[in-house]
């Protein structure tokens, strides 16, 4: 009996022994996690706290920290060209990058010069023309002929390129690769489908958006029409895959942001449509007021327009991709140039720049150490590229 009571006492210490242990085991692990959520907290809050602290931040000036020479031609237009700036005008064009370095001259003759860009894409016509030239950032693509006058171009970030010609009594839209080679065309007529007004390639140039004028019994009416050259246009009449009318109207700007994404601009609506094999209509606003400019890139669209407060200029509307709008902002600064951020927006002159956040913030609002031709972003550390009459400086707000 000693012996069967000396088992169970053992055994009850070492029952006991392995309970307490595991209690310390679980007070060590809870006490881990909570030291573990503790310090994730921390970050958490110090995370909120630098980004408030960010976005809140003003800046009040800026340090060059690169600076090449250029020379600026007189007479020519300046502009960016994805991280490069490019020059033209009716004798040629040339590109050039941060260093100075020209990346390519191209030269051409041409009297009534239309440029229109895609990206870092860019396609160089003359109105009434028979040439197109098509490059990119670092490049020629290509370039094409047509038979009959140009009154129009678009471009892909594919070098395709969409050329409007007038004949007789019908404006045909010719789609061309950049080798030259012609694969599409859309025929438009003033008693079928209208008078082309603009149109736009989408960036991998399988769809063209087309805006139209016309009359019908007496009243203007403006008809925006979609063409699919991919395998979904290829089943449809004429590759037409969806279009709507719109009376009393007119529609001088349409312009793809991305492949699944457009926006039309008109005398009193904007519209924004989506689809990347048939664009649909998703969006509608309406307004009275007269658009002062329109400005856009593939996440936003802006409608500037004359701002009735006596202490604000202008009013700039800006819309997102998907037809959300962001917010109405006012701002009383002569500007020549105006472009997007990562939740921002820039406006410029050769004088003076002002950068203000969707939340409200003035960034940075000064003025140039010297008149700036063009200022480029260069990522989202407010830092940028610009362009002045002798040199090509990277400067960093601070």
């Amino acid at each position: 009996m000693a012996d069967i009571r000396s088992f169970r006492q053992e055994k009850e210490k070492r029952e006991k022994g392995q309970a307490d242990y595991q209690q310390k085991l679980r007070h060590y692990r809870l006490s881990h996690i909570y030291r573990i959520m503790l310090v994730a907290a921390a970050l958490i809050a110090l995370i909120a706290l630098v980004t408030v602290q960010y976005k809140n931040h003003i800046y009040s000036s800026y340090e060059v920290v690169n600076s090449s020479e250029v020379e600026v031609v007189s007479g020519t237009v300046n502009m960016a060209l994805g991280n490069h700036i490019l020059a033209y005008s009716n004798d040629g064009a040339h590109c050039t990058d941060a260093k100075g370095n020209v990346l390519w001259n191209q030269t051409y003759q041409m009297q009534n010069l239309m440029v229109t860009t895609n990206g870092d894409v860019i396609a160089i016509g003359d109105y009434n023309g028979r040439e197109v030239y098509i490059l990119d950032a670092e490049k020629k693509l290509g370039e094409i002929s047509t038979t009959m006058p140009i009154r129009s171009i678009a471009v892909a970030q594919t070098g395709r390129v969409a050329v409007a010609v007038a004949d007789t009594k019908i404006t045909w839209i010719y789609i061309y690769d950049p080798d030259g080679k012609m694969c599409f065309e859309v025929k438009t007529t003033m008693n079928q489908s209208g008078y082309p007004v603009a149109f736009s390639l989408s960036p991998n140039g399988e769809l063209l958006a087309l805006s139209c004028i016309y009359v019908d019994s007496g009243v203007i009416k403006s008809r925006v029409a979609f063409y699919n050259f991919g395998l979904v246009g290829e089943n449809k009449t004429d590759y037409y895959v969806s279009g709507y009318t719109y009376p009393d109207t007119v529609i001088p700007t349409i312009s793809f942001m991305t492949d699944g994404t457009a926006y039309a601009v008109g005398d009193d609506r904007l519209l924004f449509f989506s689809g990347t094999q048939i664009p649909e209509l998703t969006n509608m606003y309406l307004y009275e007021e007269e658009v002062q400019g329109v400005y856009s890139d593939e996440n936003y669209v802006g409608l500037l327009f004359r701002s009735n407060n006596a202490e604000a200029q202008h009013k700039l509307q800006v819309y997102r991709g998907n037809g959300e709008k962001v917010d109405d902002f006012l701002f009383d600064m002569d500007f020549e140039h105006l472009f997007f951020g990562q939740e921002s927006f820039a406006v410029y002159s050769e004088q003076e720049c002002l950068i203000h956040t969707f939340s409200g913030v003035d960034k940075y609002q000064g003025e140039f150490s010297k008149a700036v031709k063009v200022m480029i972003p260069q990522g989202n550390s407010y830092k940028y590229l610009i362009l002045t009459n002798d040199s090509i400086d990277t400067i960093q707000l601070r």
